[in-house]
């Protein structure tokens, strides 16, 4: 029978080591969250018919979603790096849930504003104890562990459309109710992460955090890198804001394509966006994460600029490398401000999901002002120059060792 001490020598060993089953299952609850989410934008046609919205009211509805989902974050993030919950993210899909089924009922623009401001808490929640997850499991390797995490999310994101295209856009708003599905099995997945998490804390407990590496920058470099990776947060999610609230809109009104047809493009996007994710953290791992996070918002300009004036067939094209490079940096960032503050993985991990989130509001407010002001075509023509913005991360230390 093995003694005491070798257990606890083996349990240390296992804690060094990348555990895959966890990073998946956190990954696929992602996916579950994600997708739920990813159902508001996509019903936004069927709602703005159904209940005669302007653009503006549809800038609105995500500005709410986005505002619930980001304002709680760092909050959230900076509680629980004090005081871990490991069950909190239980609570949070449940909000989700309930944000779906309200939101299936709905009958006017309040109780949809309501019933989004529901599924954003529970994104809250979600997030900043999943990212600390995500490092737990990661043995190390935290830009694998963090592209893990995040490509679960961009696929749920980019599975919304396609099945809210096939369920509910042929019949009505009430099969909506399907998405209870996800949330429910989201619940059973998240709630035996849990148990993991809670475990693997009462290991740790009294123990310095996993894999922290002190960097020897002075605080005020610090301030000043976390100041430019929010700068490049606004340029890439007010950009992002534009192609996940209005590219159906953009196609629709462009090219004269139906629903339908335009959720079909909307997902090829998606798809590139999520392949783009698998990239950005090991890339970051081997090359270092400045390089990754420059190149992919600064990166995607030229392509960016060229988008408003192509055809169908180019317009799915540009999307697909756009897509593609600009996602690879918010893992980067995120594993990236993680370095700069590695004993508050909590509260930078929802510092960031949560300005993204701000910025996504604000930018799907404002854009859509201006649409309905102008056009949708010329707010695609005006966001194409906000990739120039990366040109900023000239100026981040690299944090990547020599050896």
């Amino acid at each position: 029978m093995a003694s005491p001490s070798s257990l606890l020598d083996h349990k240390s060993e296992l804690v060094q080591k990348t555990v895959f089953s966890i990073l998946f299952s956190i990954s696929f609850a992602h996916l579950l969250n994600d997708l739920i989410q990813a159902v508001i934008p996509s019903v936004y046609p069927i709602l703005k018919e159904s209940y005669h919205l302007s653009f503006s009211q549809i800038g609105l509805i995500t500005f709410a979603f986005q505002l619930t989902a980001s304002i709680f974050q760092p909050f959230v993030g900076y509680y629980t790096d004090k005081h871990p919950k490991p069950f909190s993210q239980v609570y949070g899909m449940l909000f989700s849930l309930a944000g779906i089924v309200s939101i299936s009922y709905a009958t006017n623009f309040y109780w949809i504003l309501g019933s989004v401001m529901l599924i954003g808490t529970g994104s809250s929640i979600f997030h900043p104890e999943s990212a600390r997850i995500s490092n737990l499991a990661s043995g190390g390797k935290r830009g694998l562990a963090q592209s893990i995490f995040q490509v679960g999310g961009n696929f749920g994101t980019a599975l919304g459309p396609l099945l809210v295209a096939l369920i509910v856009v042929p019949y009505n708003q009430k099969h909506i109710l399907w998405f209870v599905i996800a949330a429910l099995l989201g619940v059973a997945i998240i709630s035996k992460i849990a148990f993991w998490y809670r475990d693997h804390l009462i290991f740790r407990k009294h123990k310095t955090p996993p894999f922290i590496d002190m960097h020897q920058l002075p605080k005020r470099k610090v301030q000043i890198s976390i100041a430019i990776l929010l700068i490049v947060i606004f340029s890439k999610f007010f950009y992002s804001a534009s192609l996940s609230t209005y590219y159906t809109f953009f196609m629709m009104d462009k090219f004269h394509l139906t629903i339908k047809q335009a959720q079909f493009h909307m997902f090829i996007y998606l798809i590139a966006y999520a392949a783009g994710t698998i990239l950005g953290g090991p890339l970051g791992d081997k090359i270092g994460r400045k390089y990754v996070i420059w190149l992919s918002v600064f990166g995607a300009t030229p392509f960016a600029l060229l988008l408003p004036y192509v055809n169908l067939f180019w317009t799915d094209v540009l999307m697909i490398v756009i897509g593609i490079i600009i996602s690879s940096a918010f893992p980067a960032i995120l594993v990236y401000a993680q370095e700069l503050l590695p004993k508050k993985l909590g509260m930078v991990s929802g510092l960031f999901y949560g300005f993204a989130f701000g910025m996504g509001a604000l930018g799907s407010a404002l854009l859509g002002k201006l649409a309905d002001y102008t056009s949708i075509q010329y707010v695609y023509q005006v966001c194409s120059f906000l990739p120039l913005i990366g040109i900023i991360c000239y100026f981040l230390p690299n944090l990547k060792k020599k050896g």
